[in-house]
């Protein structure tokens, strides 16, 4: 995350998130990957419609996934990412079981805000959000992981699931994207590959129907079977 929002050590950088990622990547995909800095504002963030979240959760959220992965010097972040939207998209399908883990954590989220420091979450300078999450983190830290463990996939998804808005988040870590054959110049690891920037779904191979089946589907009610983060969270 970009702060170390406990104060009990050091917590990763947004660079260190950013190796981790690009390795899980590489691991994914097979690719080689090293972090890349984008010039920050070259990607400019939209709202999409809302599919899930009311207007003031969203708000809400879209300042929370900023704080986590902030837009800073070394480039854009989650904000420019659209993972606010990602999840959105998600609770009315695979992630459909937090709904109320949402709707609860950012009422208590904004709550918070509003009595310590006199103005909604959203309104808050980076800083003062700083000093809000750092509260949250440590008195309600299912919904903190859960938040922060959905920010990062909707950083580095699939742009089909509605993150990684222009690929900002393969760019942030020089991922080279979904390779369906390796030359034998890859091989060699000679130079860092061309980057292909296409969802896995554009290609025949993988068929958009299970894609969209998968995306519309609730995650199991065991959650020992979902990779972390996903799923409610008991609080």
């Amino acid at each position: 995350m970009g702060r170390n929002f406990g104060g009990k050590g050091p917590s990763p950088s947004r660079r260190d998130m950013l190796k981790l990622a690009a390795a899980a990547s590489a691991l994914a995909g097979g690719g080689t990957v090293q972090a890349q800095e984008t010039p920050a504002g070259k990607f400019a963030p939209r709202r999409e419609a809302l599919e899930n979240l009311t207007a003031a959760e969203a708000d809400t959220l879209e300042a929370f996934c900023a704080r986590l992965i902030p837009t800073d010097a070394n480039g854009p972040g989650a904000r420019e990412a659209r993972a606010a939207h990602y999840i959105d998209h998600a609770l009315g399908g695979a992630l459909a079981s937090s709904r109320e883990s949402y709707r609860s954590g950012l009422m208590r989220l904004d709550h918070h805000a509003r009595l310590s420091k006199g103005a909604s979450f959203a309104a808050l300078a980076p800083d003062a959000q700083d000093v809000v999450l750092a509260d949250v983190e440590k008195t309600d830290p299912g919904f903190f992981s859960l938040v922060q463990q959905h920010t990062i996939q909707g950083t580095f998804c699939d742009p089909y699931y509605g993150g990684n808005a222009d690929y900002v988040g393969w760019n942030m870590i020089s991922y080279p994207g979904v390779r369906l054959s390796v030359s034998e110049a890859d091989q060699a690891m000679a130079a860092h590959p061309a980057p292909e920037r296409k969802s896995a779904y554009d290609s025949p191979m993988f068929g958009r129907g299970g894609a969209v089946l998968a995306d519309r589907t609730p995650a199991p009610a065991d959650h020992s079977q979902m990779p972390k983060g996903m799923g409610n969270h008991d609080h």
